[in-house]
């Protein structure tokens, strides 16, 4: 399967930001709850445990990843149902990523930007994103999850291409 890489890059006085968005026909309530509640983040990411709430750390579950980890994650800032920001650190490095929703006539858009420190593998995180994302919808939607394999390698080249240009 072909698919449609969406990010796009945007770089700022803080470094850069890799912007990915997605539109649903439902409230911004019910998007929120699926971003947030842990018997839903199961069904596209993993779930989570813990006290949450800006400033407080808690625990999730990468399903989806070799191995299924656990990482722990800092709630930044919470603001039901617009906006989440979320902070880790891994071996890969700091991840700051920020989720926004926005609802105009019966659509709901959600808007996540990962702050990037660098962009060294910038292939392979917008990969990441479109797949968790389009997990996201799949969930959602009760369809059928995608297949990893359809993002990565074949969107590398069309991430790196946005850091180059």
């Amino acid at each position: 399967m072909s698919l449609t890489p969406t990010g796009r890059l945007l770089r700022t006085g803080a470094g850069s930001d890799l912007i990915l968005t997605r539109t649903f026909r439902a409230p911004a309530e019910d998007v929120w709850a699926s971003l947030t509640e842990p018997d839903r983040t199961a069904r596209w990411f993993g779930p989570w445990e813990g006290e949450a709430a800006p400033g407080r750390t808690i625990k999730v579950q990468m399903t989806y990843e070799e191995q299924a980890p656990w990482c722990e994650m800092r709630i930044d800032a919470c603001d039901p149902p617009r906006r989440l920001a979320l902070s880790t650190t891994d071996e890969f490095g700091a991840w700051k990523v920020e989720l926004s929703l926005s609802e105009a006539d019966g659509a709901t858009e959600l808007r996540f930007v990962h702050h990037l420190v660098g962009e060294d593998g910038i292939g392979e995180i917008g990969a990441g994103w479109e797949y968790y994302l389009d997990m996201f919808v799949a969930a959602r939607e009760g369809s059928p999850r995608p297949d990893f394999t359809d993002y990565y390698p074949s969107m590398k080249g069309y991430f790196e291409a946005l850091s180059a240009g």
